[in-house]
C-alpha cells in the first residue's frame, strides 16, 4: 500500500510563502494537493501529471500557487505565495489513479495524514 509523507505548512502571515513536500513510497502516475478548511467540503488545490509535468490548478490560486515535482527526489511540491487568510485549512497529498491532471476527489485512492497551514490577517 502506497504511503505519501507531507511536511512544510505551519503558520505566515498575509502575503507570506509557504512550500509543502510529499513524498510517495512509489512512483505514482499523477499527483494533487487538496484542502479542507473548519466546516468545509474538500476541495482540489492543484495536480500534477508525474511523467509529462503537465499541471492545473483551482481558479483561486492560479498565479499564486505552483505545483512542480522532482523526478529524480520522487517528491512533490506546493509553492503557495501570496497567502490569504482565505487559504487557512488543511492540506493533503493524493495519488491519483492515473496520469492525468486530475481534478475530481474520486479520481485519488490513497491521501497523505494532512498538514496545517495557517494564514493571519
Amino acid at each position: 500500500q502506497v504511503q505519501l509523507g507531507e511536511s512544510g505548512g505551519g503558520l505566515v502571515q498575509a502575503g507570506g510563502s509557504l512550500r509543502l513536500s510529499c513524498v510517495p513510497s512509489r512512483r505514482p502516475f499523477g499527483m494533487g494537493w487538496f484542502r479542507q478548511a473548519p466546516g468545509k467540503e474538500r476541495e482540489f488545490v492543484a495536480a500534477i501529471s508525474w511523467s509529462f509535468g503537465a499541471t492545473g490548478y483551482a481558479d483561486s490560486v492560479k498565479g499564486r500557487f505552483t505545483i512542480f515535482r522532482d523526478y529524480a527526489k520522487n517528491t512533490m511540491y506546493l509553492q503557495m505565495n501570496d497567502l490569504k487568510p482565505e487559504d487557512t485549512a488543511v492540506y493533503f497529498c493524493a495519488r491519483a489513479k492515473d496520469s492525468r491532471v486530475n481534478v475530481e476527489i474520486d479520481r485519488y485512492d490513497a491521501w497523505g495524514q494532512g498538514i496545517q497551514v495557517t494564514v493571519s490577517s
